[in-house]
């Protein structure tokens, strides 16, 4: 039975209502054996402290495309949810919430501290659940996790202990980023780095032993000099060939160091001499490891001057720095300061500048690890997408460092190490031991350090389904179809995870990788806070709907392009949701007593717009198809979007009026039979872009349903019964006519509403022919008051002509319009782009215009004069044909 639509779309109830129904009939949920093919994907994590933005959006609607195409398709899906327990971005909200209250996490103590965290998660964390749904996704949300729930836990703590046992997890002291407000060691992409205007300290150092000489040496962090061990030139430098072997004098400490040549030097930068300090710089720590250089660690844990630091003992580091700098200009040893711009990292969470710190932490050695993962790529048991991204991995692979998993924070997965006070052995377990596995003595205290957020993610995609124990779910859904993730943590994530996939399940983690890019904003800047330029997802789903920004999200999705967004596009595919509605009404107003039930194609006495339809239809399933199988969701949207909009409800709808009015009960029947079969598919095909439009006019279709939901209804796929390739040619050919007649009425201005006379003049009998059996198209969508098909005719004197492929339109004109006033239109319009014309041209021939503007803002002034310029030759042609009739 048909039921009516409301005149106009509004999403939120709709969005509502069909979301509740579909997670509370379980439609989401995958099940862990099946006779169907499996198809799975782990969600990258969200922050448990997080809110929905738009990388999040772009991110969850591609993967929710996929998941939503491939169940439809028949495949037992699988999409893991869940969140990240986000170690120091946690910590440090409760932490807030303790200062507001006047106290800090030392006042509760560890354990009480934890359980205020928890209870934080238990009432405020994982929001961005809730608007994940809000979003659509389909997620498996029964089988939720979180990185620190009780098997993960598990999972986390088996893994640490086999690493240890394998030997690929020690201790050691090395250079890690370090935070010292937070007092904890950070990722590389835990440190955010800004552009700032900085200084280059330009500093001599005597020579010892030759009075008066000296080298100058440029910093842009002279308090790092207290832990100086040398000076470096490059070995083929011949300026200081002779140097090397020597000692320089250590300013204001007046420590001698040696002067050292190593490849690591760059000439060409400053005096080509530079520090060395390995405690307190990366590249630095690797020069003093090649040349046995001391490593003098001169700041504590909260970025104060230590012991070492002697005389600047007690300073904080850039009080040191202004001492230091205004002693050395005292002393005569500061040559000159430069204006530097330099990138500083600060700490994402706290803004801190993060300082490069010598501290004992706990590494993996990742080497032999990722040697199987970068032969995963290489011999393509894993695909990365787009290609380019490939090389970015084999880069970091094949360059890759140990792995510091340590942090010094609370929240988190502490290291299931302990350290036994007596004998000093260091005991790494699954649970707590009794006594020390060597000394055997009870006096064991636990390591204090947890672990690196990223260590559990490493594992999210065999951890999730229940590792390590050997559950269904892993024996169907691991390894995973598909990873949908940034750029920005290809190595971070993504490669981890290979490497963890591939040493503890003996397989690859996902058979692709789809890199997608960045949303920015309409101008192409990266959206942030202070710019003011950030479009909040939650706000565009409240204006205009899930299902146009999900299509938009969609539509700009581009292999290896930023989107570039701006609210005006996400207007614009409201519209195209409005104008599905508006088909869908059309349609169902034209099916009253109409039952599809039994009926099919085969049956059906078809015209040539009802086949030109279908086989429009059958090549858009066919690229849809070819699309997204090659992620490819633009060209994907776009196919979906030209079909829906320019034939479909353009041109069908249009077609369909007249054997719907007027037509013999049998064409009207074949015409309703396609007009219901082609939008069913049509919303079919849609669904996993815009999942609640579809499944609201889906529900009010007429006819039996073979499933509950349009969700697990069948995605049209290419079919021969759908295929009419010489029909839709041929229809095509009419379309291109109307089109043609059209185009007159345009140019003419002639009114809508008007009737005019149509002459077509036929090169053969078999165009002819097929003009004529269309007339009735020709006439109602051109509005043909009287229509004459022949062939070989001649042109009327006051006729307008077009030309379509082999058939010559004419379209008398006396009568038509009223020439004079026409006339007199043309030549207002002319003047006025005249005007346009000159203004253009003379802002262009302006240098101080041209030289001074943006060259983006030049090109658009010239593209305008462009398109005026054309339309000027477009009136002066009109205006001719009209002075033609005088």
């Amino acid at each position: 039975m048909t039921r009516e639509l409301a005149k106009g779309y509004e999403p939120h109830d709709v969005e509502k209502r069909w979301y509740s129904e579909w997670e509370a009939k379980g439609y989401f949920h995958a099940a862990a054996t099946s006779d169907k093919k499996p198809y799975s994907i782990v969600i990258p994590p969200p922050n448990v402290t997080g809110a929905l933005h738009m990388g999040h959006a772009l991110n969850n609607t591609l993967q929710d495309i996929l998941c939503r195409w491939k169940r439809m398709q028949g495949y037992n899906v699988l999409w893991m949810p869940g969140t990240d327990h986000a170690g120091i971005a946690t910590q440090n909200v409760v932490e807030r919430q303790l200062t507001a209250e006047g106290k800090d996490r030392h006042d509760l103590g560890r354990e009480a501290f934890i359980e205020r965290v928890w209870q934080w998660k238990a009432e405020s964390g994982g929001q961005i659940i809730g608007q994940l749904k809000r979003l659509g996704a389909s997620c498996d949300w029964e089988r939720e996790r979180f990185t620190m729930d009780e098997g993960l836990s598990k999972a986390v703590r088996t893994v640490f202990v086999k690493l240890y046992e394998d030997g690929l997890i020690y201790r050691d002291n090395r250079l890690i980023n370090w935070c010292p407000r937070c007092h904890t060691a950070l990722s590389d992409i835990e440190v955010e780095h800004e552009d700032h205007k900085g200084h280059l300290w330009h500093i001599r150092y005597p020579v010892v032993g030759e009075p008066g000489r000296f080298v100058v040496v440029a910093t842009t962090r002279p308090e790092t000099m207290l832990g100086d061990t040398a000076v470096a030139v490059h070995p083929e430098d011949e300026r200081y060939t002779a140097l090397v072997g020597k000692k320089v004098l250590l300013p204001l400490l007046n420590r001698e160091i040696p002067v050292v040549a190593d490849d690591y030097v760059d000439r060409e930068f400053g005096t080509g001499v530079v520090k060395i300090t390995p405690a307190h710089d990366f590249n630095d720590f690797e020069v003093g490891l090649r040349h046995g250089l001391d490593k003098i660690n001169v700041l504590d844990e909260s970025g104060i001057i230590n012991a070492a630091g002697h005389q600047y003992e007690g300073l904080d580091r850039f009080a040191a720095r202004t001492r230091i700098v205004a002693e050395l200009e005292a002393e005569g040893l500061l040559e000159k300061t430069d204006d530097h711009p330099m990138s500083v990292g600060g700490c994402y969470r706290c803004k801190t500048v993060v300082e490069p710190y010598l501290s004992l932490q706990w590494y993996v050695k990742v080497a032999p690890l990722a040697e199987r993962a970068l032969d995963a790529v290489k011999s393509g048991k894993t695909r990365i997408l787009p290609k380019q991204w490939e090389n970015t991995y084999y880069d970091w692979m094949e360059n890759i460092r140990d792995w510091c998993i340590s942090r010094q924070i609370w929240w988190g997965h502490r290291i299931p190490a302990w350290f036994c006070d007596h004998c000093g052995e260091v005991n790494v377990a699954m649970d707590a031991p009794k006594k020390c596995s060597k000394c055997g003595s009870d006096e064991l205290r636990q390591e204090t350090d947890v672990l690196d957020t990223w260590f559990s993610s490493a594992l999210w995609p065999f951890s999730t389904m229940g590792w390590p124990e050997q559950t269904g779910e892993l024996k169907t859904f691991y390894p995973t179809a598909c990873l949908v993730t940034g750029f920005d943590i290809l190595f971070f994530w993504v490669a981890r995870m290979m490497m963890m996939g591939l040493h503890f399940m003996d397989e690859v983690p996902f058979t692709d990788v789809y890199i997608h890019a960045l949303v920015r904003d309409a101008h192409g800047q990266k959206m942030s806070k202070s710019k003011g330029n950030v479009i909040d997802p939650l706000t565009v789903i409240d204006q205009y709907g899930t299902d146009a920004f999900r299509f938009t999200l969609a539509a700009f999705a581009a292999q290896g392009r930023d989107i570039k967004l701006a609210e005006e596009r996400i207007s614009g595919y409201r519209n195209f949701c409005n104008k599905v509605w508006n088909a869908a009404r059309f349609t169902l107003m034209n099916l009253d007593g109409f039952n599809p039930d039994g009926l099919g194609l085969d049956s059906m006495e078809l015209s040539q717009g009802d086949k030109w339809i279908l086989h429009r239809f059958n090549e858009t399933a066919r690229s849809v198809d070819e699309t997204l199988t090659g992620y490819r969701y633009n060209e994907s949207a776009m196919a979906l979007y030209q079909f829906t909009w320019s034939e479909f409800c353009d041109w069908y709808l249009e077609l369909s009026k007249h054997d719907i009015y007027n037509g013999t009960p049998e064409r009207k029947q074949a015409t309703q039979y396609v007009l219901w079969y082609t939008l069913e598919n049509l919303l079919r095909l849609l669904h996993p872009f815009m999942p609640f439009i579809t499944e609201e006019i889906w529900q009010a279709l007429p006819g039996i349903k073979t499933s509950p939901t349009i969700m697990q209804a069948a995605y049209p796929a290419p079919c021969d019964t759908r295929s009419f390739p010489q029909d839709a040619a041929d229809m095509e050919r009419v379309m291109a006519v109307i089109g043609g007649i059209r185009n007159i009425r345009g140019e003419m201005d002639v009114p809508p509403s008007k009737q005019i006379a149509v002459i077509l003049s036929c090169d053969n009998d078999a165009t002819q022919r097929l003009m004529k059996h269309n007339e009735n198209a020709i006439i109602n969508l051109a509005r043909v008051s009287d229509l004459a098909i022949g062939h070989g005719i001649t042109q009327p004197e006051d006729a307008s002509i077009q030309v379509a492929g082999d058939v010559q339109i004419y379209v008398p004109l006396k009568g038509l319009v009223d020439v004079a006033a026409e006339e007199e239109r043309l030549l207002k319009e002319i003047g006025k782009i005249d005007k346009e014309i000159e203004m253009f041209s003379k802002k262009l021939e302006s240098p101080a215009f041209v030289d001074r503007a943006p060259a983006e803002i030049v090109a658009k002034e010239r593209q305008k004069l462009v398109d005026v310029t054309a339309k000027k030759l477009v009136l002066e042609e009109s205006l001719d044909k009209i002075r033609s009739l005088k």
